[in-house]
């Protein structure tokens, strides 16, 4: 049962639930054509948990990264934006490394492993600007990155991350 509390503004009572979880369960990605997107996601060695077709011409398809609570849909009639216009998609891996070399023994396309020179270089699309080659000093966490992208451009962000900052896990 969901605890209440009451708070007093002014003359008013206000009476607001006690915090519901709220969990990030599936990213939506634009894509332009949706067999190639599924064999793409598929070869990438990610869990196809759906691919539903529907009389209207919808039709969705699920995909969940190894060892991840959050999975990616695309489809037909899914969303209204460009394909390709996804940016900046987060994957956490504990060891760049060996994550680069299994996806490029998959055959993607990837950036080599890189630092942030400076800030925000990660985030600069298709430029080497501010970026140093290799791993940061000591694998430090949250420091070092690779890109590739999708065959439509999302493009997605690898980042080695060993020891997470202070108050980022949920101790429930």
């Amino acid at each position: 049962m969901t605890q209440l509390e009451e708070v007093a503004t002014g003359v008013k009572v206000v009476t607001r639930a006690a915090r519901i979880d709220m969990k990030l369960e599936a990213l939506v990605i634009p894509v332009s054509d949706v067999d190639r997107a599924k064999q793409f996601y598929a070869n990438l060695g990610w869990r196809l948990d759906a691919d539903f077709l529907f009389d209207n011409g919808f039709r969705v398809v699920q995909f969940t990264p190894p060892g991840s609570g959050c999975s990616v849909h695309f489809g037909a009639n899914i969303t209204s934006a460009a394909p390709g216009s996804a940016q900046g998609l987060y994957l956490i891996v504990s060891d760049i490394d060996a994550a680069h070399h299994e996806l490029v023994t998959r055959g993607v396309k990837i950036s080599e492993v890189f630092h942030a020179g400076t800030a925000g270089a990660q985030f600069q699309a298709g430029g080497m600007s501010g970026r140093l080659a290799g791993p940061a000093p000591d694998h430090a966490s949250y420091r070092s990155f690779a890109v590739f992208s999708d065959p439509d451009g999302n493009t997605w962000l690898l980042q080695e991350v060993t020891t997470r900052l202070p108050g980022r896990i949920d101790p429930g």
